[in-house]
């Protein structure tokens, strides 16, 4: 990872743009923890954010996009599972890392994971609860946040497919993927299609 990020600093052209964009400072404090780990508190969990950088980056979103047929009718999908997958285990190493010291009912990761998921789900049985306002505070983060990324889960397992292509006269963005028309203006629409 060092060797990664010194060969990406070096060959950028702007070097101060490149080291106060925020996905390279994640990369720079993996890179820390990783290296600090025997002297400090084990924050590896943040190595996730660094899988969630690889799956944003541009190119690799291209890339699946182009040949993997089954990542282009499903990319909404797949986003909103490892948007929410990486909210729920870096929230729940987060809950473990700050509570696990002053709060006696969270024991164990599993236990951090269990209080995550019962908070994100709205389910709250109550029998782990945040002593302090600091957990009481994230508690309120893991409702609003992971609930929000929940809906969005369900929203794009739910919501009828549709193909991306932007209409030229009025913008539409979604369309069927067996439209010929734009819904909204009636255009005829050039949407690629693999032939099927």
């Amino acid at each position: 990872m060092i060797a990664d990020f010194t060969a990406r600093f070096w060959i950028s052209r702007r070097k101060l743009r490149f080291a106060v964009d925020p996905l390279n400072l994640i990369d720079l404090l993996v890179i820390a923890t990783l290296i600090a780990g025997p002297f400090v508190e084990n924050w590896t969990f943040l190595r996730v954010l660094r899988a969630l950088r690889l799956l944003r980056s541009h190119r690799v979103l291209v890339d699946l996009r182009k040949r993997m047929l089954f990542f282009r009718r499903h990319q909404e999908v797949i986003a909103a599972v490892v948007n929410l997958g990486v909210f729920l285990f870096t929230i729940t190493a987060l809950v473990y890392m700050l509570q696990h010291r002053s709060n006696p009912e969270i024991g164990s990761y599993i236990d951090a994971l269990y209080f995550t998921v019962t908070t994100l789900t709205t389910t709250g049985f109550g029998d782990i609860t945040m002593k302090d306002e600091a957990g009481r505070l994230l508690a309120v983060v893991i409702m609003v946040v992971g609930f929000a990324l929940f809906l969005r889960l369900i929203q794009a397992i739910f919501r009828p497919e549709k193909v991306r292509f932007r209409c030229p006269d009025c913008g539409l963005l979604r369309h069927d993927y067996d439209a010929v028309h734009c819904k909204h203006c009636g255009r005829v629409l050039p949407i690629p299609s693999q032939g099927e």
